[in-house]
């Protein structure tokens, strides 16, 4: 396996958390990686592992822990992170999921980020793959398309069709709770409520 590390010197004492989410289509994926013994001796040396060199969690860990062979048990410390969401980070630990969330497309990747950051922050990979209905140019867009392909617009004479406000039958669908519209880039994603 062809593992590329940058190396972070030891005088370097900076360490730094990201607060916001990452664009995680602009960079790729990867984590800095230390240990809580140098840490906390004043040496942060470690280097950045990019996570898409790793078929699985279990892989990246044991290069992790090789690359601090020199301790007998590293303690490993993820100092900083990069091109995936804060969710799958902690300082302590990567979560497993991380590595089928890495998998998705870049559409599938945007899908599950909206879903996480604006729904359910807990919610798994699979869970707002199927709550996902689809992206939209506006809500409007979203009601008009819903309810034809139910059926219940075919019902209204086509004569009458015209008047129907899309906007306000989205709206209600919306403060029910039936659905989440969330922008994202000038369209709208939305997810029904599971």
């Amino acid at each position: 396996m062809d593992t590329h590390i940058t190396t972070r010197a030891a005088s370097d004492n900076t360490h730094t958390h990201r607060n916001t989410p990452m664009n995680t289509h602009t960079e790729s994926a990867r984590v800095y990686v230390g240990t809580y013994a140098k840490y906390n001796s004043g040496n942060i040396a470690g280097a950045w592992l990019n996570l898409e060199d790793y078929s699985s969690r279990a892989e990246f860990l044991e290069a992790a822990r090789q690359l601090h062979a020199d301790e007998s048990d590293p303690e490993l410390m993820f100092q900083d992170f990069e091109g995936f969401p804060r969710s799958y980070y902690s300082e302590s630990s990567i979560g497993a999921e991380l590595w089928d969330w890495l998998a998705l497309s870049d559409d599938e990747r945007e899908i599950v980020e909206a879903y996480r950051e604006d729904v359910n922050q807990d919610a798994s990979i699979k869970e707002a793959q199927e709550a996902y209905s689809g992206t939209y140019r506006d809500e409007a867009e979203w009601a008009e398309e819903f309810l034809s392909d139910c059926g219940d617009f075919n019902e209204i004479p086509e004569r009458l069709r015209f008047y129907f406000d899309f906007e306000a039958y989205a709206r209600d669908a919306r403060l029910n709770g039936d659905v989440h519209f969330v922008p994202r880039g000038g369209s709208v994603l939305v997810f029904f409520n599971r």
